[in-house]
């Protein structure tokens, strides 16, 4: 094929063709809106369990969250707005950084905010101080001091964190489904995680799981279009017809074969107008009083929240990026300084709507899979969500074990990127392991990161070449070596 050929099947063919770079990055529409439906199916979950999580711990005065001295009392308030800031900020992130990568409420700040913050405040402190993250976070970004970090890390970590992400996602995918599940104290056991129940697979949901796996796997050997989607659509049916006939009940001792959708849904009618009464409850500089420590222990809080943030999303990103085939040569994704903007004012908008910090998916990387490569799938995956602040119950009902096949798939199609590691150069790869294997192993991405930042920098200087290591990398490394000595820290300033 010429290159006047090439050229013209990649030339605009629309308005929208030419704003989102459809054909220009190999893409189409049709590829663009199922890559969309898929992200949104593989992150829909988040709209009940942010609530879970959020709805039912009291702050210091007694109060729940979106109102009300009974806990779970706020959790329709909260889906509605979770719902409403992942649609907005999304839609943001497609059409201001044409990226194909969803926003939502973090999860593990979400459980930071209500369990250490929440707990010592008000809510309204306690958003306050996400808030206040998100403002010092977007100065970063403005300053170019976020993007000049980025650079300064060395291509091949860059690599290991996609590597180590897509481990990570895939492990997630396994534990939702509960095809790994944590072995009970009461076994008094140092191995954490077993398989199935017992060490055996058992349930309904765990056989859905592995028939959706199969189904998407077989699929996507056969490059059948959209077969990410298509699995989950089908999976999704098959797990309501277990449940309508099998007429087993939920999972439990006595029944342990019995089939419980993953996601509990919400009471009340399948649609209804939303209520957003957490928007707006934060006070910015309210946690500076009531937090126990001070001013002291409100800036360490809010500093624990700027680095698991700061670098969760830029890992994100390169892994998005790097699946998608957009990343430069230096592993930086196209319009970085938007994404990393967009994604500041996310945390800002999570806390102002009282949801907690909102921030970049991974999750993404399965509507990537699908097809997505720019930011009219995220447009498709936002307004799919304001839609569902209107269905919140049906959106509920779709079970995790449906959705989380593509996790796995996701995940392998991430591992591949471990070949661009040179595993014979241990000044970098033994930082590049720790990156890889403590992502799934700590279950954070920042855990991750962080490691290997901070023994990238250790080996430089055990070997003496303190000039390899960019500036910013001893900056960063100390200061994840503070993050990780956070709990004693915190105790000397009680």
């Amino acid at each position: 094929m010429s290159e006047k050929t090439q050229a013209a099947q990649r030339s605009p063919k629309s308005g929208l063709d030419g704003y989102f770079q459809i054909s220009q990055r190999g893409s189409t529409v049709g590829r663009e809106v199922r890559g969309g439906i898929v992200t949104f199916l593989t992150m829909a979950y988040i709209i009940v369990l942010n609530p879970l999580i959020l709805g039912f711990v009291p702050d210091s005065t007694g109060a729940f969250l979106g109102g009300g001295t009974e806990p779970g009392s706020g959790i329709p308030a909260i889906a509605a707005g979770t719902a409403l800031i992942a649609g907005l900020l999304t839609i943001l992130m497609g059409g201001v950084a044409n990226f194909p990568l969803a926003l939502a409420t973090g999860l593990g700040l979400n459980a930071f905010v209500a369990n250490s913050i929440a707990r010592q405040s008000t809510w309204g402190d306690a958003m306050g101080l996400v808030v206040l993250e998100g403002i010092v976070i977007l100065v970063l970004v403005l300053t170019g001091f976020r993007k000049a970090v980025f650079h300064a890390v060395p291509q091949q970590l860059k690599v290991a964190i996609s590597v180590g992400i897509g481990l990570f996602i895939a492990l997630i995918g396994f534990v939702d489904a509960r095809f790994i599940t944590r072995i009970p104290d009461a076994f008094q056991t140092t191995v954490p995680v077993q398989l199935g129940a017992d060490g055996h697979l058992v349930g309904w949901p765990v056989l859905v799981f592995c028939l959706g796996l199969a189904l998407m796997v077989a699929l996507w050997v056969r490059r059948v279009r959209g077969a990410i989607l298509i699995s989950i659509v089908v999976t999704t049916i098959v797990a309501v017809i277990v449940e309508a006939v099998g007429n087993l009940g939920p999972a439990s001792a006595d029944n342990p074969g019995g089939w419980s959708l993953s996601v509990p849904t919400l009471s009340g009618d399948v649609v209804g107008l939303p209520t957003f009464d957490t928007l707006g409850e934060f006070d910015l500089f309210g946690a500076f009083t009531t937090i126990e420590g001070g001013v002291l222990a409100a800036l360490l809080l809010v500093f624990s929240l700027l680095l698991a943030d700061f670098f969760d999303t830029m890992g994100t990103m390169t892994a998005i990026g790097a699946e998608a085939r957009l990343n430069d040569e230096e592993g930086t994704p196209p319009h970085a300084q938007r994404i990393l903007v967009v994604d500041s004012v996310a945390a800002i908008a999570g806390g102002a709507g009282g949801v907690s910090s909102n921030t970049s998916y991974i999750e993404s990387a399965s509507g990537v899979g699908e097809g997505a490569r720019t930011g009219l799938a995220s447009v498709v995956t936002g307004v799919l969500f304001l839609l569902a602040t209107f269905f919140t119950p049906l959106v509920a009902a779709i079970p995790s074990e449906a959705a989380v096949p593509a996790l796995v798939l996701v995940g392998f199609l991430m591992m591949q990127q471990v070949t661009e590691i040179d595993w014979r150069d241990t000044e970098l790869a033994i930082p590049a392991f720790l990156t890889v294997v403590l992502m799934p192993f700590t279950y954070s991405i920042s855990v991750g990161i962080g490691a290997g930042f901070v023994t990238f920098v250790l080996i430089k200087l055990v070997m003496g070449k303190v000039r390899d290591v960019h500036p910013l990398m001893w900056v960063v490394a100390a200061l994840f070596v503070v993050y990780f000595a956070y709990t004693p820290i915190n105790g000397w300033l009680s």
